[in-house]
C-alpha cells in the first residue's frame, strides 16, 4: 500500500495566481468578496495578491487595498513581493507572510524579471535574511521546476540546487511549480521524494498546472512521495503572463473532491467553495470548465 497522509493542507492561490492573467479587470470589491467566501469554505492559507508593477500586471493594481481589507489573524495570508520595491510596500502593511520567486530556467527569469537565476538569488538572499530577522514567514516559489517554455526539460539537479540555496537562505517553505504543466507523475514523484528527504524541516508544497490534464495524477504521485501541501486555485483559474502555454492551476474543487474521496481530510467545504467561485465567475474572461464545477452546476 502506498503512503497517504491523513490530512492535506490546501494553499488557495486563486486571488493572486488565479487572477493575475485575467484579461478583464476583476473589481476590487469582488476580489474582497471572493477572498471572504474562500475563507468561509475553510481555506486558511491563501495568496491574496502581489506587490508588482501594475504596468506589467494590471490585475494587481489594487494590491494595497486588498491587503488592507482582507488580512485575517486566524489565517496565513501571503503576498507576493518579488523585489526590493515590493518588499518595501509589504513593510507598510500588517501582512507577515511573503512569497518570493525565482525560476530555475535562466530564460524564464530573463523574460519575467530581466535577471538571470543567479542574479535573482544574489538580490534575494539578503532580503530573505532581513525578512527572517523581522519574523516574517517566507515562502519561496520555484518556477519552471520541471520544464521551461524556452529551454525545455529542466535538469532535476538544477531544481534541487536552487531549492538548496533557498533553504540555506532561511526560507520557511518551498512551493515547487510545474509552471507549464508538462511534468509526468514519475517526474513529480522523483523530485518530491528527493525534496522531502533532503529538507525534512522545510515545508514542501507542490504546485501543478493542468495544461495537459495531469495535475491530479501529479498530485497523487506527490502524495506518495510524502507531500501533504498543495497550491490550488478555485475554478482552476490561472496562468502565467510570462510562460506561453501555461493554463490554469490545479482546481481547488477537483483536488478537494479527489482527496476527500480518498479519505484524506482537507477541512474544505465544497458547497461553500462553489459559492466562492460563483462570486468571481461573472467577472472572468473565460468559462469555468473544471470537472467538479461542471458536475455541480448540472446537478444543483
Amino acid at each position: 500500500m502506498f503512503f497517504l497522509p491523513e490530512k492535506v493542507t490546501i494553499i488557495e492561490v486563486g486571488p493572486r495566481d488565479g487572477l493575475q492573467n485575467e484579461k478583464l479587470f476583476v473589481p476590487t470589491e469582488i476580489k474582497k468578496q471572493f477572498i471572504a467566501e474562500l475563507r468561509k469554505a475553510g481555506l486558511r492559507e491563501m495568496e491574496l495578491t502581489s506587490f508588482v508593477s501594475p504596468k506589467w500586471v494590471p490585475q494587481m493594481g489594487d494590491a494595497a487595498e486588498i491587503v488592507a481589507a482582507c488580512l485575517d489573524e486566524d489565517s496565513r495570508d501571503i503576498v507576493l513581493a518579488p523585489n526590493r520595491k515590493g518588499i518595501d510596500r509589504l513593510y507598510s502593511t500588517n501582512c507577515k507572510a511573503v512569497a518570493v520567486f525565482v525560476g530555475v530556467s535562466n530564460s524564464f527569469n530573463l523574460k519575467n524579471i530581466n535577471k538571470t537565476t543567479s542574479d535573482s538569488m544574489t538580490e534575494l538572499k539578503p532580503i530573505i535574511h532581513e525578512l527572517k530577522q523581522k519574523n516574517y514567514f517566507v515562502r519561496a516559489c520555484i518556477s519552471t521546476a520541471f520544464y521551461c517554455p524556452y529551454e525545455g526539460k529542466i535538469d532535476e539537479s538544477d531544481t534541487l540546487a536552487l531549492c538548496r540555496e533557498f533553504v540555506e537562505a532561511g526560507v520557511d517553505e518551498l512551493s515547487v511549480a510545474d509552471t507549464i504543466g508538462m511534468a509526468a507523475p514519475n517526474e513529480a514523484y522523483s523530485l518530491f521524494s528527493k525534496l522531502k528527504a533532503e529538507f525534512p524541516d522545510t515545508l514542501i508544497t507542490a504546485h501543478f498546472h493542468d495544461t495537459r490534464k495531469l495535475a491530479l495524477a501529479n498530485i497523487l504521485a506527490s502524495l506518495q512521495a510524502g507531500v501533504d501541501r498543495f497550491d490550488t486555485s478555485a475554478g482552476g483559474l490561472g496562468g502565467c503572463p510570462f510562460a506561453p502555454g501555461a493554463s490554469g492551476n490545479a482546481a481547488t474543487e477537483d483536488v478537494v473532491y479527489m482527496l476527500e474521496r480518498m479519505g484524506i481530510d482537507t477541512s474544505v467545504d465544497l458547497k461553500k467553495l462553489m459559492d466562492a467561485i460563483e462570486v468571481v465567475r461573472p467577472h472572468l474572461s473565460r468559462q469555468i470548465e473544471t470537472g467538479y464545477y461542471q458536475l455541480h452546476t448540472q446537478t444543483v
